[in-house]
């Protein structure tokens, strides 16, 4: 695992757990990327003179890049197993081309369809895991396989021509958003929002604190270092008000995406997986340590299998959602998918030898490199200055990483 990343926690009881001492109990790696992204913000808010934060413009960097974001909650369990997936992208044009051909070509209802796609991308991403896992193939060579089959076969299955339109079900989830379930309610010179995303931004953000307040409770149970309590309140405040202020934007426009709500729910459920689940610890141990998990009992093989199975599941999930975005499956769906959901999961934390990472951090890295899209979009940038920037920002995210994992080494040997 990553304990050279903290110092040795302390015993339950004494001064350094209920007092932790001059110097802030701050993680870099994992409090930086958060740093950075409000800092980029601001940035473009400013280059953009206010238009980067519009309700509208909120709404469309969620909507336009919420596929690559469902990629990266999947990518940053493959970097943590110390793997990587370079088909991620073919497998989104391959899937969608399955979704059409299932619901326009063959008029199978919609919800069988989706079951039935994302059957396909599972038994895909069995397949990979197979050569990966079992046959001791690696992953690099057996995901560039998969991506120029994969590619090869979306080819096949489409022509040079789409297929579409979509059922209207899926241009919803795709592109829609919730109803006006409960009416508007004025927010004075901000005009009117609506009530039921008002509510639903502030049961989120009481299910933030709540579940940090516990975090907090069951380490000191522990024994182990925890923020002092004014660093504490920050960080939920500041949790609470970005939330807030998404959530009054999108409720001042159109209401909440579907999209937004389905990521919601994958980062809620995966972060549970990866943070409180047997199979997460399995993981967080094969990239931290192959050689201990090994020798600790755990199943390396089943635990890497089904991190590719996982993988495939949610390229499968984002190949419907890109292709109902779009209305058709095209053949060219999907290109360079799979290095924006890399750069998110580096961005967003992962370390570069596995073991380390957050579901939360791959959002959030998502999130920057959607915020860098569209923002050079808004002041009239060149695509060579985008591709610039956002390899910049990726080349320095691995570099910080490699620094701090540097010095937390030779803070260890002092």
């Amino acid at each position: 695992m990553t304990s050279t990343e903290e110092a040795a926690p302390p015993r339950a009881g004494t001064a350094s757990a209920a007092k932790p001492g001059r110097r802030l109990p701050i993680n870099p790696r994992q409090s930086g990327i958060f740093v950075a992204f409000a800092l980029i913000v601001v940035l473009f808010e400013v280059l953009t003179g206010g238009a980067l934060l519009e309700p509208q413009n909120i709404s469309n960097i969620i909507v336009q890049n919420s596929y690559v974001l469902i990629l990266a909650v999947g990518m940053m369990l493959v970097i943590i197993s110390g793997h990587i997936d370079l088909s991620a992208g073919s497998l989104v044009a391959v899937t969608g081309a399955v979704a059409a051909v299932l619901m326009v070509d063959l008029q199978v209802p919609w919800p069988l369809a989706v079951l039935a796609t994302l059957g396909v991308g599972a038994a895909v991403g069995a397949w990979q895991g197979y050569w990966v896992a079992y046959f001791g193939i690696p992953a690099f060579i057996v995901t560039l396989a998969g991506m120029l089959v994969f590619r090869a076969l979306s080819l096949t299955v489409l022509g040079n021509q789409g297929i579409g339109p979509f059922p209207d079900a899926i241009r919803t989830l795709s592109n829609g958003f919730t109803g006006g379930y409960l009416g508007n309610v004025g927010l004075g010179p901000l005009g009117g929002a609506d009530l039921f995303s008002l509510l639903a931004g502030v049961a989120t953000v009481a299910g933030i604190a709540v579940t940090r307040w516990r975090q907090r409770i069951a380490r000191l149970g522990y024994g182990q270092q925890v923020d002092p309590y004014p660093l504490f309140l920050l960080k939920i405040a500041a949790a609470g008000i970005l939330v807030l202020a998404i959530v009054v934007q999108l409720a001042r426009f159109r209401n909440l995406p579907w999209v937004l709500i389905l990521l919601a729910v994958l980062v809620l459920g995966y972060s549970l997986v990866a943070g409180r689940s047997v199979f997460g610890r399995h993981v967080y141990a094969i990239g931290g340590n192959l050689q201990a998990a090994t020798l600790s009992g755990v199943k390396v093989k089943a635990v890497t299998f089904w991190v590719f199975v996982n993988m495939g599941v949610l390229a499968a999930l984002a190949g419907v959602i890109f292709a109902g975005r779009l209305n058709q499956a095209g053949p060219t769906a999907g290109i360079n998918f799979e290095l924006d959901a890399i750069a998110a999961a580096f961005i967003g934390g992962a370390a570069v030898q596995g073991g380390v990472g957050r579901i939360v951090g791959a959002i959030t890295g998502g999130l920057i490199m959607a915020v860098i899209n569209n923002g050079m979009s808004l002041i009239g940038a060149p695509s060579e200055q985008v591709m610039l920037v956002k390899g910049l920002v990726l080349l320095a995210a691995v570099a910080y990483d490699v620094w701090t994992k540097r010095r937390a080494g030779v803070a260890a040997r002092t």
